[in-house]
């Protein structure tokens, strides 16, 4: 038996056992990333369907980022063929309905779809109690980072991604990560700074 070969051998099949025993103990689910904590990135997008009541915006309206400051933004990229973005539909929508009355905006990104396949989409779930947008060439999808749909951006008040929910979101995130937020601006709503972009 020729020791030297095995010695190689075992050099170069450690480092790889211990490669996989590494990702043995990571959540395949998990995927980082480098925007909670750090300004999102500015977004004027052309609103496709209006929403209802008081959070209805018009269509063909836009929607600006820094038009928003000083609210909290749920910022859901969503698409007609994405069978989990039904899941959080009902979801969306009850929370939008529930902060109404408060300084929040809800926006539904469409995502690498048509606008008349969005919209029959809406209907089919019976309609979408806030506004949803269109993403021409997926910029803002790409500023942000998507991995895919359904993924909620939670931005706060001062234009900071307080958080981000890959899959579909539940009302419970929604309320947890909001209720912070609202709860954090509350005391010290005359030292936030204004979304600048």
């Amino acid at each position: 038996m020729n020791w030297k070969r095995v010695a190689i051998a075992l050099f170069a099949v450690v480092p790889v056992i211990a490669l996989f025993a590494f990702g043995f103990t990571r959540d395949p689910a998990e995927i980082p990333s480098p925007l909670p904590g750090k300004m999102a990135p500015p977004f004027k997008l052309a609103v496709v369907a209006s929403g209802e009541g008081v959070l209805a915006k018009s269509v063909g309206d836009t929607i600006r980022l820094r038009d928003m400051a000083g609210k909290v933004i749920v910022l859901n990229f969503w698409a007609s063929w994405c069978l989990p973005c039904r899941t959080e539909h009902a979801a969306l929508s009850a929370m939008a309905r529930y902060y109404a009355d408060k300084p929040t905006q809800f926006i539904g990104v469409l995502y690498n779809d048509e606008p008349a396949a969005g919209l029959r989409w809406i209907g089919e779930m019976g309609g979408m109690s806030y506004p949803a947008v269109t993403d021409v060439e997926s910029r803002t999808a790409i500023d942000y980072g998507l991995y895919g749909v359904p993924e909620t951006f939670i931005i706060d008040p001062t234009g900071r991604v307080a958080h981000k929910e890959l899959g579909p979101v539940t009302e419970e995130v929604i309320r947890r990560v909001v209720d912070s937020v609202l709860v954090a601006m509350a005391p010290a709503d005359s030292g936030s700074r204004p979304i600048n972009k």
